[in-house]
């Protein structure tokens, strides 16, 4: 998952109650349906810093709730509001992300040069989603790198 540091980084993540924020602001049908979908309480997350000097994982983490309408949508002062949903049926959803621990910054150059990694989606050649699924030797292969 990534974040804009600006937005929400692991920092914030971690000092916020119970290291747990809302995953507002998804704007794209099918980043908010891998939420809607596939994401289960207690699934793990790579938090990824985007949009800044280093981009990178920084931080473990895991969904911490069901979704659930993100409340950005119906705020007219929000930069995330859509002005097409409504309370009755909301176009946007969100789930809670617990950050678990800070890691290393597992810098998008070093995610790159891995032969292991080449199939990753979110290193995908004009991959512009905030959200992609990770397989699970990929978790296991990126978990190696943190801890080593």
């Amino acid at each position: 998952m990534k974040a804009e540091p600006a937005e929400v980084s692991v920092d914030d993540a971690l000092a916020a109650p119970n290291a747990t924020v809302p995953w507002t602001g998804v704007r794209n049908y099918q980043a908010r349906n891998f939420m809607r979908d596939t994401m289960r309480v207690g699934d793990g997350v790579l938090f990824y810093h985007s949009s800044c000097a280093e981009p990178g994982i920084v931080g473990l983490a895991q969904v911490a709730s069901t979704p659930y309408p993100d409340p950005t949508q119906f705020d007219p002062a929000s930069p995330y509001f859509d002005p097409k949903a409504v309370p009755e049926s909301p176009r946007w959803l969100l789930v809670d992300v617990r950050v678990l621990k800070k890691t290393r910054n597992l810098t998008l150059p070093e995610l790159r040069a891995d032969p292991q990694l080449a199939e990753m989606l979110v290193l995908k050649r004009g991959n512009r989603l905030s959200i992609t699924p990770v397989e699970p030797a990929h978790w296991r292969h990126i978990s190696a790198l943190l801890a080593a």
